[in-house]
């Protein structure tokens, strides 16, 4: 009897299996490289060269496809080295490594391709850039090898690809930005990390510590405990940052979306803690109407406060 071809073996196939590998989902965490471009608004703008701001703007966007791409590699990366525990869990088993899909020779070398395009084309736009873009490649990769199996590490590593983004953008644009803002990343990228995790302790159960090592390592009792605490230092962090920043306006306008931003922080809390959506935060951020419109309210209030009122 002729071999039959394998379906899931085809061109259209493996495309549709590699972009489902990239997560695009996710590239809302990469849309943090825009950070210094958004909060220097009114410094850039004051000067009225709008041709000089549409061709940083396209750099900081040629940027973010650049990080799309490393991200997609480092997936692909995890992917390959998770498939094992991956089929152990009700969801991850339907990734395309996992459920065989996506060989691992395609896999393997559409990781190493996107690693290379991604790093080869942050040298030829900015040398301080390709730095942060590779050691934000460099973290990844010892996290999906190792650091994602010690305890709280793992939590740390993943707030530090936020951190990583936000320099990103800035080395690019060759700004300063508040060290505040720094600090605002850090903390809730932490507390998204932590979210998921109790998210994946409450889901799995029994089955969680086979599925994710260091899970054996964290109980809910301190999950709960830790997220009070990241959530509190983030709001904190940020109602301090918009009202003693330098670069944003003198009046102290900004503090008008501190609500914005506590509502935001409550929302994502309460649902992650009532749905079994907290271990994919981009399913919370993109599925909760209530949610969207803080965010989308923060950013018209912030974007107006910034070009209304200049320093």
């Amino acid at each position: 009897m002729p071999n039959t071809p394998n379906p899931t073996h085809h061109p259209a196939a493996l495309a549709k299996a590699l972009i489902q590998s990239a997560r695009p989902l996710q590239a809302y965490k990469n849309l943090v490289i825009y950070t210094a471009f958004f909060f220097t608004l009114n410094e850039a703008w004051a000067l009225g060269d709008l041709p000089a701001a549409a061709t940083l703007l396209a750099r900081l966007t040629l940027a973010f496809i650049l990080f799309q791409l490393l991200a997609a590699a480092v997936y692909l990366l995890n992917d390959i080295i998770d498939a094992p525990n991956d089929r152990l869990h009700p969801r991850k088993r339907l990734r395309p490594v996992a459920s065989g899909r996506l060989p691992m020779p395609v896999a393997w070398t559409a990781a190493a391709l996107s690693f290379t395009i991604a790093l080869a084309g942050a040298c030829l736009l900015s040398p301080i850039f390709a730095a942060v873009a590779a050691t934000y490649a460099l973290i990844n990769i010892a996290y999906t090898l190792l650091l994602k199996r010690i305890v709280l590490v793992d939590i740390f590593v993943i707030s530090s690809g936020m951190v990583l983004r936000v320099i990103a953008g800035a080395a690019l644009m060759q700004v300063p930005i508040s060290p505040w803002l720094y600090l605002c990343t850090a903390l809730f990228a932490l507390m998204l990390a932590l979210v998921k995790r109790r998210s994946q302790l409450a889901a799995n159960g029994d089955l969680a510590v086979q599925q994710r090592a260091t899970l054996g390592g964290y109980t809910l009792a301190s999950l709960n405990q830790l997220i009070d605490i990241a959530a509190a230092t983030a709001l904190i962090a940020y109602s301090l940052y918009t009202f003693t920043a330098p670069n944003l306006p003198p009046n102290n306008a900004m503090m008008i979306t501190i609500p914005f931003v506590a509502f935001g922080i409550f929302r994502y809390i309460l649902l992650a803690s009532t749905s079994d959506k907290g271990e994919d935060p981009e399913r919370l951020l993109l599925s909760d109407r209530p949610l969207i419109a803080a965010l989308l309210l923060w950013i018209a209030t912030a974007f107006a406060i910034l070009l209304l009122f200049r320093p």
